[in-house]
């Protein structure tokens, strides 16, 4: 579904990505680990066509991003969901309008079908639908999270979801339910998914394939076991200071050749 082929980006004389391949099949979750600065959030950009690499390839569904023209890539992005860093909602717009903004940008449904909608997402992601009238800074950081996400899938149904640390600033409880509900979607619903985050507790539980980049490369690319395994020296030393964690996480994991995790095992 996604697949990145030898994909390199700089800015000016500094190099970001280099020789970035990885592919993402339907219905997985690809997380993409790494130190702060190693260009984790780049990809993402990169996917939604908001900036260009230097060279390589970059395709979805089959349609090379790095050489359509705007109105196919528009079309493009209509299949892909956001959510930011942060959630990123407009603070100035209720609940419900930040749901239905993208319903309202792309098709013209009636005020009864909208808010139907909006009800409906909103319960999808584990919310009260009578919250669509509150304000964003009503709500505690993990509602507005999911409320980022309910968002995210009201964007005319996508079939890839995208997570730049979704669970930045929350209290654990607060990130449980945000790792909890993308597994769900995933494993309910058949999402494809890729995530960016730096937390290892996160990435052990809802990611069925791993990249881990250090320095704008790929230091590791594999399952959850075989990173928990892995003897290459970085990913040892970015992983010793969560090694309990790693080892708990690793029993969790069904035996096997590819030694994936149980769908929607938790962490």
């Amino acid at each position: 579904m996604i697949d990145f082929s030898n994909v390199d980006y700089s800015i000016g004389d500094r190099a970001i990505l280099r020789a970035i391949t990885f592919r993402v099949t339907p219905g997985s979750t690809k997380v993409i680990l790494g130190p702060s600065g190693s260009g984790k959030s780049t990809i993402l950009r990169l996917l939604l066509g908001l900036v260009h690499p230097d060279s390589g390839t970059i395709r979805v569904n089959g349609a090379d991003v790095t050489q359509v023209d705007e109105e196919t890539m528009r079309q493009i992005r209509q299949r892909m969901g956001m959510v930011f860093q942060q959630g990123a909602l407009f603070d100035s717009m209720t609940v419900g309008e930040n749901v239905a903004f993208s319903l309202l940008e792309h098709s013209h449904p009636s005020d009864e079908e909208l808010e139907r909608n909006v009800r409906s997402h909103l319960s999808l992601v584990g919310l009260d639908p009578d919250l669509l009238d509150r304000m964003p800074d009503q709500l505690s950081g993990g509602m507005q999270r999911r409320v980022a996400i309910a968002r995210a899938l009201a964007a005319r149904d996508p079939i890839i979801l995208l997570y730049d640390e979704p669970t930045t600033g929350l209290d654990p409880q607060s990130a449980e339910r945000i790792t909890d509900l993308i597994v769900r979607l995933r494993d309910t619903m058949g999402k494809t998914s890729i995530m960016v985050t730096h937390d290892i507790a996160d990435a052990f539980k809802v990611g069925t394939d791993i990249t881990v980049l250090n320095e704008g490369r790929i230091a590791f690319d594999g399952t959850p076991a075989e990173l928990a395994a892995s003897n290459i020296p970085f990913i040892r030393e970015f992983l010793a200071p969560f090694r309990k964690a790693v080892e708990a996480a690793g029993r969790r994991f069904v035996p096997g050749a590819e030694a994936r995790p149980a769908p929607g095992a938790p962490f």
